[in-house]
């Protein structure tokens, strides 16, 4: 039975693409996240926090007279305004450094690359020659506050695994499918007569 295309559940989206290539079809997988009502209000909240704990800040400036001319801090309108321009541009790194979408693209012949679109526009791409990957993996990650899957690499020669979304907490239903894929173009590499990890499951 075919996977689903598309998967959405919760804040994430799964989407299956295959486009023609040479020599064999590449295999795109995408998981992106939506952003909430409740992130933008949970980010206002914090600006409002970050804008507060600039006010004492600034007004302890005012000792230092030419910074406290420079910025018209005896005005405390002014002092409020200067507090929410410094927690906006604050807010502006958080979110520029926010994961948007990540992407495993397969090619059968070559290898795999990793793809991390941030909300800032920066795209930064990893490609590991098929002939490094050892086999794939799914790890159960368990922390003090929650507990959530990750799909990982085994590159020969390197001690640790290497992440195929790192910013990113998709759930088992999207990450068994990529996985399945790169169980299929590593064993597809090493040969049909050695026995496949992803059989029966």
């Amino acid at each position: 039975m075919d996977e689903a295309p598309i998967i959405t559940k919760g804040r994430y989206t799964y989407v299956h693409d295959v486009r023609i290539g040479s020599p064999e079809a590449i295999d795109v997988h995408h998981i992106s996240i939506s952003r909430s009502v409740t992130d933008f209000l949970s980010l206002c909240s914090y600006a409002l926090r970050l804008a507060a704990a600039c006010f004492p800040i600034f007004a302890l400036m005012q000792k230092t007279m030419s910074v406290y001319d420079l910025l018209m801090l005896d005005k405390p309108v002014a002092i409020v305004f200067w507090s929410f321009v410094v927690a906006g541009l604050l807010i502006r790194q958080i979110l520029r450094k926010q994961v948007k979408k990540e992407s495993v693209i397969i090619l059968p012949a070559f290898g795999v690359q990793l793809e991390t679109v941030y909300r800032s526009g920066k795209t930064v791409h990893q490609f590991v020659p098929i002939d490094k990957i050892l086999k794939s993996v799914l790890n159960e990650c368990v922390t003090p506050v929650t507990c959530y899957w990750s799909l990982s690499l085994i590159i020969r020669g390197e001690d640790e695994l290497l992440l195929a979304f790192k910013g990113l907490y998709p759930p088992i239903t999207m990450l068994v499918p990529i996985w399945k894929a790169l169980c299929a173009a590593i064993d597809d590499k090493k040969g049909a007569d050695i026995p496949s990890d992803c059989d029966n499951r």
